[in-house]
C-alpha cells in the first residue's frame, strides 16, 4: 500500500503493501484511526508476511511488540507520533490529534538513528520559493493565532514582566528526553546555567500542559529563586517576553526558532544542529546550516500526513492550521460557560450546540455565575458586560424568520456590527485590517472568489433571474424590514424603504431603478412592504435571486442592507445613504462620513474582518467548529442546518399569524 502524503515526490516514501499494528490501543483511538485510514492506510491485526510493515506508536512501551515483530519477520517497521500541531486540549483528555508523521527510518525525538524528518532536513534542497513562502506564511499564521502543539490557552492570560529567562520543563519520563541524550538531571544542569549565564535576571519555568492538568509531574516545582508558570499562556506571548530561551528537547524550542530566538539546547532534539541553535550537547553529524524557514518547512509541510476532520481527508497544512484555529477558537471563547439572554425558544437548541461543547449553556438565568460569561441576542436587554450576539453574514439555506438554524453565528464583546452609533469589534477589525499580511489578503481574495463562484448570500435563497439592461445605468434598491435594529442603529436621515426609493429615483432620474423586497417582507414575516414602490422603480423584483440582482446592476443604493456587502463582493459600486458596517471606508460612495471610521482598508481587508475574522461557523456535517471555506463549500453544495419537524410546523404556523411576529421576534 502507498502512503498517500503531501510530501514532495522527493521525500515521499513507498509504504508497505499491509501494515500491521500490534498497539490497539493507539491505532483504535477515533483521531489516529481516521488520519490512517483517510491517507489509504487500514492498520490490520495478525502476522505479516513478506513485504508487509508494522505498525508502532513512537517509542512506547508497546512498541517493543512491533519491534520483535519485525525483527522476527523482516517486515518494515513504521513509527507514528502526532505531528508538531496536534489539538487544543492533550491526548490524555481524549482530544484527537490533527496530524501524525509516519517515519520507516526512526522517530524525529530519538537522535540515535536518523529519522526521515533528519533526512529531509539533511538533503531535501529546501530551495523552491514556493515552499518557503508557504512556511512563511504558516508560521505567520500560527503567531496570529497563538498556535502551538496544545491549545488550551487564553488570548488575556497572564504573563511575567517582559526580560525574563524562560526554562522549559518536561513531562518526567518522556521517551523524548531519553532518547534525545538527556536525564532527569539535564533539567537540573539547565536552571543551573540559566541563573548563571543570566546574572539577575528573572527566571521563568515553562510547566508542561500535561502537568498542569496533573497527568504527568515534571521536573520542577515551585523552584527557590525562579518563578513556576503553570498559567495558560500562550507559548508565542511567553516567548515574545523572553530575553533567551533554555530547553531540554521540548517542541517549544523549535517554536523558539520559529519566533526569532536561539534557543540554549541541552539535548538532541530534531531542530538542534542545523546553525539555529546554541547545542550544548552538539551531534556530530548535522553539518548542514538551514533558515527557519527550512525548518519549518520540513517539519510541518514535508514531514507531517495533516487531516481535516469536517472532511474526512488527508489535507495540506494550511487547511489543518484553519481547522485547529478554527477548535482554539471555540475552546477559548467557551470553555468557561455561557449565559444566554434574550434568546428565543427554537434558538436555543442550536445555540447550545454552538457554544455549549465544553459547559452547557444556561438561558436568561435568575443567578449569574461569575465564571461564566454572558451574550444578548442583538440589541435585547441583558447584563451590561453582555457580549452582543446576531447571525453572522452567511447564515444559511433558509431565512431566519422561518426558523432556519445559522451556519455562523457573531459573538461581539464591544457593540454590535449593526450600531454605527457605538464602536463595536467589527469597526476595529476592519480598522487594524490595514496591517494585515499579505498571505490574510490572498486567503480573503480567494475566499471572496469562492462566494462569487458560488453565487452566495446571506440566507442563499433560489430566486427568478434578472436580465440586464446594458442601454441605461441601473440600479438596485434592496428593501428592508422596517423595524430592524440595523435601521434603528444605522440609518440616517432616510429610513423607509419609501424613503429610499423617493431618494433614489430624485438622484438618478434617468436610471433603470429595480427594487428588490426583502425575503422576510415577501415571506409576509416582517414589516416593510411598498405598495407604490412602482412610482419610483421601474420593476420590482418579487422573489429574485439576489446574487442574480446584483450582477444585472451597476450600483446599489441601499440604507444599511447586507447586499450592499455582498455587492461589493462582486466589483458592483454601493451608495450608502446610512451607517453600515462596510460603509465609511473608502470603499462605498456615502451620503455622510463616519466620524469614526478613518482607516482606508482594501476590500480583502474588509472581507477578511466580515468573513474570517469576525464571525465564528459551525460545521453541519463533522458538528466541530469550522473555518468559513467549510461553511462555503458547505452552502454551496446545498448542506446546512436545516429545521426539525417541529420548527418547520412552527414556521408555517407563524406564517398565518405574522401580525403577531413580536411574539417570537
Amino acid at each position: 500500500m502507498t502512503l498517500i502524503t503531501n510530501r514532495t515526490p522527493t521525500t515521499a516514501a513507498s509504504y508497505p503493501r499491509r501494515l500491521f499494528a500490534f498497539h490497539g490501543g493507539a491505532f483504535a483511538q477515533s483521531g489516529p484511526k481516521h488520519i490512517l485510514r483517510a491517507a489509504g492506510i487500514a492498520p490490520e491485526f495478525g502476522w505479516p508476511g513478506p513485504g508487509d510493515g508494522v505498525l508502532a506508536w513512537g517509542h512506547r512501551p508497546t512498541a517493543r511488540r512491533a519491534e520483535w515483530v519485525a525483527a522476527r519477520t523482516g517486515a518494515a517497521l513504521i513509527r507514528a507520533e502526532d505531528a508538531f500541531f496536534r489539538s487544543v486540549k492533550t491526548g490524555r483528555d481524549g482530544a484527537r490529534p490533527i496530524g501524525l508523521v509516519l517515519d520507516r527510518s526512526g522517530c524525529h525525538y530519538d537522535s540515535r538513528t536518523p529519522s526521515d524528518l533528519e533526512q529531509i532536513l539533511a538533503n531535501h534542497p529546501l530551495s523552491d520559493p514556493n515552499l518557503l513562502k508557504r512556511a512563511r506564511d504558516a508560521m505567520g499564521f500560527v503567531a496570529r493565532h497563538r498556535l502551538s502543539k496544545y491549545n488550551a490557552t487564553i488570548l488575556d492570560a497572564p504573563r511575567p514582566d517582559p526580560g525574563y529567562v524562560l526554562v522549559v520543563d518536561q513531562t518526567r519520563g518522556d521517551a523524548s528526553i531519553a532518547l534525545a541524550g538527556a536525564s532527569d538531571q539535564t533539567f537540573h544542569h539547565m536552571l543551573a546555567a540559566a541563573q548563571a549565564e543570566n546574572p539577575g535576571a528573572a527566571i521563568v519555568i515553562k510547566a508542561h500542559p500535561e502537568t498542569v492538568a496533573g497527568f504527568r509531574p515534571g521536573h520542577f516545582q515551585n523552584t527557590d529563586g525562579a518563578l513556576f508558570w503553570d498559567h495558560p499562556t500562550p507559548v508565542q506571548d511567553l516567548l515574545a517576553g523572553a530575553s533567551s530561551v533554555y530547553v531540554v528537547s521540548s517542541q517549544m524550542g523549535f517554536e523558539a526558532i520559529c519566533a526569532g530566538h536561539t534557543p540554549k539546547v541541552f539535548g538532541q532534539p530534531f531542530y538542534a544542529g542545523w546553525g539555529l541553535t546554541d547545542d550544548r550537547m552538539p551531534i556530530a553529524r548535522r553539518t548542514r546550516t538551514l533558515t527557519a524557514d527550512q525548518l519549518f518547512a520540513a517539519a510541518c509541510i514535508l514531514y507531517p500526513t495533516w487531516y481535516d476532520p469536517c472532511n474526512d481527508r488527508v489535507c495540506d497544512l494550511e487547511t489543518a492550521l484553519r481547522q485547529l484555529a478554527a477548535e482554539t477558537r471555540a475552546w477559548r471563547d467557551d470553555h468557561a460557560g455561557w449565559d444566554g439572554y434574550g434568546m428565543r425558544l427554537w434558538k436555543r437548541s442550536a445555540l447550545n450546540g454552538a457554544f455549549g461543547q465544553y459547559k452547557a449553556m444556561r438561558f436568561d438565568p435568575k443567578t449569574p455565575a461569575p465564571a461564566r460569561r454572558a451574550m444578548t441576542w442583538g440589541a435585547g436587554a441583558g447584563p451590561l458586560t453582555s457580549a452582543r450576539l446576531e447571525d453572522g453574514f452567511l447564515r444559511s439555506r433558509g431565512l431566519g424568520a422561518e426558523l432556519v438554524p445559522p451556519l455562523s453565528l457573531v459573538v461581539d464583546p464591544d457593540g454590535i456590527y449593526f450600531d454605527a452609533t457605538h464602536p463595536s469589534r467589527l469597526e476595529t477589525l476592519i480598522a487594524q485590517s490595514v496591517d494585515l499580511p499579505q498571505a490574510a489578503h490572498d486567503r480573503a481574495a480567494a475566499l471572496m472568489q469562492r462566494i462569487v463562484k458560488a453565487k452566495l448570500s446571506k440566507y442563499n435563497l433560489h430566486g427568478a433571474s434578472v436580465p440586464k439592461d446594458r442601454r441605461r445605468k441601473s440600479i438596485l434598491v434592496p428593501g428592508q424590514v422596517e423595524s430592524d435594529a440595523s435601521i434603528q442603529y444605522g440609518a440616517l436621515d432616510v429610513r423607509t424603504n419609501a424613503a429610499l426609493l423617493a431618494a433614489t429615483r430624485a438622484a438618478n432620474p434617468d436610471a433603470v431603478i429595480l427594487y428588490k423586497p426583502h425575503p422576510d417582507v415577501e415571506a409576509g414575516l416582517r414589516d416593510g412592504a411598498v405598495p407604490n414602490a412602482l412610482d419610483f422603480a421601474d420593476r420590482v423584483l418579487d422573489r429574485a435571486d439576489p446574487i442574480a440582482a446584483i450582477q444585472a446592476v451597476d450600483q446599489v443604493w441601499t440604507m444599511t442592507s447586507l447586499l450592499g456587502f455582498e455587492a461589493l463582493l462582486h466589483g458592483t459600486h454601493v451608495h450608502c445613504l446610512g451607517h453600515p458596517f462596510y460603509a465609511g471606508w473608502g470603499l462605498t460612495s456615502d451620503a455622510a462620513p463616519h466620524p469614526r471610521r478613518l482607516a482606508r482598508p482594501m476590500l480583502t481587508g474588509l472581507v477578511h474582518a466580515a468573513l474570517i475574522d469576525y464571525p465564528r461557523y459551525f460545521d453541519p456535517v463533522s458538528g466541530l467548529p469550522c473555518a468559513p471555506e467549510v461553511a462555503v463549500d458547505r452552502l454551496a453544495h446545498g448542506i446546512a442546518p436545516h429545521q426539525s419537524p417541529a420548527l418547520r410546523a412552527l414556521a408555517k404556523l407563524q406564517g398565518v399569524f405574522s401580525t403577531y411576529a413580536h411574539w417570537w421576534r
